[in-house]
């Protein structure tokens, strides 16, 4: 687990709101092939950017059991059929594509979509990056 302080956000995506995100392109390319890497705060610093400042505990990727409790932030889109197929074979290969969530009162999908279809279709729980609000660390003087 990692924890990070966003300063200077622009507020565009809060805990349990809806938004919609674009990701970098070299971000969309290492959640598909679920090539992520460490730090995780700089991995994600486009995506955490859009958030509110305040403190945040990032983990993962790890298994998501309660997958099924997850709010997309847009409608679940019109199933492209080629995409989760895609998914459908690296699920199936061994390959574990990442999703991003954003955890709160509503689990919000950020990003993932035609993962979770995958996922869902092919039994596995899916591969997930966490997002939470945490407290802020206090040192003693």
């Amino acid at each position: 687990m990692e924890r990070v302080t966003i300063t200077g956000g622009t507020g565009f995506l809060e805990l349990n709101t809806s938004g919609r995100v674009a990701l970098p392109q070299s971000l969309r390319i290492a959640l598909a092939t679920g090539q992520v890497r460490r730090p995780l705060a700089d991995t994600l610093r486009e995506l955490l950017a859009l958030l509110v400042d305040g403190h945040y505990r990032l983990s993962g990727p790890h298994r998501m059991a309660e997958a099924d409790e997850l709010v997309p932030v847009t409608a679940w889109p019109d199933h492209d059929a080629g995409r989760v197929s895609y998914y459908r074979t690296a699920i199936r290969a061994g390959h574990r594509p990442v999703a991003i969530v954003l955890s709160g009162t509503r689990p919000l999908l950020l990003d993932g979509h035609h993962k979770i279809t995958a996922y869902r279709a092919e039994g596995v729980p899916p591969s997930v990056v966490l997002i939470s609000a945490a407290q802020p660390e206090y040192t003693e003087s």
